[in-house]
């Protein structure tokens, strides 16, 4: 096997983070290996529908805001029968997360309006909303990965409307080890949660499509453009890991709440600063490298530079 680490700092396993903007798109939003994303939605709706094909929507505006980009990674597909799927891979616990769940799959369902037909009876195409979530709800249980939302008649729990639907997985959540791996859909939840970390291919996974999945996910079988890609990807994930942990010890989330907005600037100023050192102690990058991760002036990252040569 080539050697992945090409006289980087940042490690990188045999195989891609599905984790990253990269690892997702490349997992299940290209055409060419479309069929893994059918397997995957066919093991979420085991029971309710088959899906034998899909389409990919092209990104428009209605999806997550810029200042997200970097933790909310989603597609948008359509199946042989008109109904929607949106997938969204969502690193980081936001406020009001349900709600733009629902404000997504209601603007879905008012897309469907025929404008301009006079006789149209309202009948609409199903929508689900399907969310890998790197963090956990509040109130779940420990243990409980897998949430199937749909409207229900409350007393009996009879599905009043089968249009639509959520599916909330929460990676989190997911403990089972291989050898209590008994299902598909365990199976895959198996693999976004541990396959960054693999060297090799485990035992329960050498299946048809997992073994395709495995194939384009390893490192290197990447193009140089394609590693390029995903080595950025891999260090958006990282700084904004580091800040959103900078933040919580600093008690930016409180501030936040209370719309302190000079104190929020000045801890995320604070945070990119540690950010930054840890970039250029630790990474060694150069300062245009650093500016375009943590997207700040090189003028700022210099003066940091500097500052750090003053302290040793």
């Amino acid at each position: 096997m080539k050697n992945t680490k090409r006289n980087t700092a940042l490690f990188i396993g045999r195989f891609i983070d599905p984790l990253t903007d990269f690892g997702f798109k490349r997992i299940f939003g290209s055409e060419p290996n479309k069929d893994l994303l059918i397997a995957f939605l066919n093991e979420l709706f085991k029971g309710r529908k088959v899906i034998k094909d899909i389409v990919y929507n092209p990104q428009e505006n209605s999806g997550p805001a810029q200042h997200y980009r970097k933790t909310i990674f989603d597609l948008t597909c359509t199946g042989i029968d008109g109904e929607t799927f949106i997938i969204e891979m969502q690193r980081a616990e936001q406020r009001f997360f349900i709600d733009r769940t629902i404000f997504y799959t209601a603007s879905k369902l008012y897309e469907q309006g025929q404008k301009g037909e006079k006789n149209w009876d309202f009948e609409l195409k199903e929508v689900y909303f399907i969310a890998l979530m790197d963090f956990s709800f509040e109130k779940t249980v420990s243990d409980k990965y897998l949430h199937r939302v749909r409207l229900a008649e409350e007393k009996t729990g009879e599905t009043f409307y089968n249009k639509l639907g959520f599916i909330f997985l929460e990676l989190p959540n997911f403990n089972l080890e291989e050898k209590e791996i008994k299902t598909d859909l365990e199976r895959w939840m198996y693999v976004l949660r541990n396959m960054a970390k693999m060297e090799k291919i485990p035992v329960i996974l050498h299946k048809k499509i997992f073994q395709k999945l495995f194939q384009i996910a390893e490192t290197a079988n990447l193009k140089k453009e394609e590693y390029m890609l995903y080595e950025k990807a891999l260090l958006d994930k990282w700084t904004d890991y580091a800040v959103r942990k900078t933040a919580e010890k600093k008690g930016m989330e409180k501030g936040m709440e209370k719309g302190i907005a000079k104190g929020i600037e000045k801890g995320i100023e604070k945070g990119k600063q540690e950010v930054i050192g840890n970039l250029i102690i630790k990474m060694r990058l150069s300062d245009e490298q650093v500016a375009d991760i943590v997207e700040m002036p090189v003028s700022f990252v210099k003066k940091i530079r500097a500052s750090l040569k003053k302290k040793k």
